[in-house]
C-alpha cells in the first residue's frame, strides 16, 4: 500500500514539473516576442494588466469560481462539510472536493443552509493524488495551523493577506484543508506550492475549518467584490474642499482669535482627510453647515 502511494506521488511530482517546464517555455516565447497565441494569459504584459483591471467584472469572477477548488482532506465530521460549503457560497465558490471523506450525514446538508447544492455536487476522490492528476491542478495551496521554521522548510508559511499576490488566479488552484484532528500530513504538505497559516494565539492556535476558510477566502476576494449598495463612493477632493470652505465660514462667524481659527480649521481638515467620508455624507454635512451659517448670520445681524 505504501509503495502505491509513493508511486502516485512521483506521478504528481512529474506532472507538476512538466507543467512548470511548459510555463517556462511559454515565458521564454513571450520574452522573445512570440505573440502568436493571443489567448494565452502569459502572451504579453498588457494582457495581464487587462485581466487585473477586469477582475471585478462578472466574467472574471465566474472564471475564478470555476478554477478554484476547495479540497477537504479526510474530513471526520460531515457537519464541517456543510459549514465549509456555506462559507464557499459566501464568496461565490462552488468546486468542493472531498478526499476519502467520512459518510455524509444529514447534518452536512443542514449546516450548509442555502449551499446544499455545493455539498450535493461535491466531487469525491479516494486520494489527494488522484484528484490532482484528474483535475490537472496547476497550483496547490496548503493550509496549516502548525507552521514550521528553518528546521522544516516545507511548512514555512505565508499569511493569508499575501496569498492573492502569490498565486495566479487565472490558473487551476487547489486550496487544501486538512483533517479536523491532525490537519495535513507532511507528505501532503510537500506536494503544495505554498503554505498559508493564520496567526492565532499560541494558547489555542488551531481554528475550525470554516473559520479558517473564511479568512483565506476573504483575503483572496476582498478586491474582487464590491458592496451591493449605492452611495458608498468616497467623497472627492472637490466635495471635501467645499466642506472645508463652509467650516471656515462658520468659524469666522464665531469670533475666534485668528490663531484659534487656524487650529480649528486644521483639526477639521485632518479629520476629513483621515476619515472615509462618502459623497452622500459630505452632501449631508454641507446642508447642515449651510443651516448653521444662516442661523449664525441671523444671530449676528440681530446683535448688531
Amino acid at each position: 500500500m505504501a509503495e502505491s502511494v509513493t508511486s502516485d506521488e512521483e506521478i504528481v511530482s512529474e506532472d507538476i514539473l512538466l507543467k512548470n517546464d511548459e510555463k517556462s517555455t511559454n515565458s521564454e516565447k513571450t520574452e522573445n516576442g512570440d505573440k502568436s497565441n493571443s489567448n494565452s494569459p502569459l502572451h504579453n504584459e498588457n494582457e495581464s494588466s487587462e485581466i487585473v483591471i477586469k477582475d471585478k467584472t462578472d466574467n472574471s469572477k465566474e472564471y475564478l469560481k470555476n478554477n478554484i477548488f476547495v479540497v477537504f482532506v479526510e474530513c471526520e465530521s460531515s457537519g464541517n462539510v456543510g459549514f465549509l460549503a456555506r462559507t464557499m457560497a459566501n464568496f461565490g465558490l462552488k468546486n468542493l472536493v472531498l478526499i476519502n471523506p467520512c459518510k455524509l450525514e444529514k447534518d452536512a446538508y443542514y449546516q450548509a443552509m442555502h449551499a446544499k447544492n455545493i455539498v450535493e455536487e461535491a466531487k469525491i476522490f479516494n486520494s489527494l493524488n488522484e484528484f490532482l492528476i484528474s483535475e490537472k491542478i496547476d497550483f496547490i495551496v496548503g493550509s496549516t495551523g502548525t507552521p514550521g521554521g528553518s528546521y522544516n522548510l516545507s511548512r514555512i508559511p505565508i499569511k493569508p493577506i499575501h496569498l492573492s499576490d502569490s498565486i495566479n488566479l487565472n490558473s487551476k488552484v487547489a486550496i487544501l484543508f486538512g483533517r479536523e484532528g491532525d490537519g495535513l500530513n507532511n507528505k501532503e504538505i510537500s506536494l503544495c506550492d505554498i503554505i498559508v497559516s493564520i496567526p492565532t494565539s499560541p494558547d489555542y492556535p488551531i481554528m475550525n475549518i470554516s473559520h479558517a476558510a473564511t479568512i483565506i477566502f476573504y483575503e483572496l476576494f476582498k478586491n474582487k467584490y464590491e458592496f451591493d449598495a449605492v452611495g458608498l463612493d468616497e467623497a472627492n477632493s472637490l466635495e471635501k474642499h467645499y466642506l472645508l470652505k463652509d467650516f471656515k465660514e462658520i468659524i469666522s462667524l464665531l469670533s475666534f482669535p485668528e490663531h484659534k481659527e487656524k487650529t480649528n480649521l486644521k483639526a477639521f481638515k485632518n479629520i476629513i482627510n483621515r476619515a472615509f467620508i462618502t459623497g452622500r455624507e459630505a452632501h449631508t454635512l454641507k446642508g447642515l453647515f449651510r443651516r448653521v451659517k444662516i442661523k449664525l448670520k441671523e444671530t449676528k445681524d440681530k446683535s448688531d
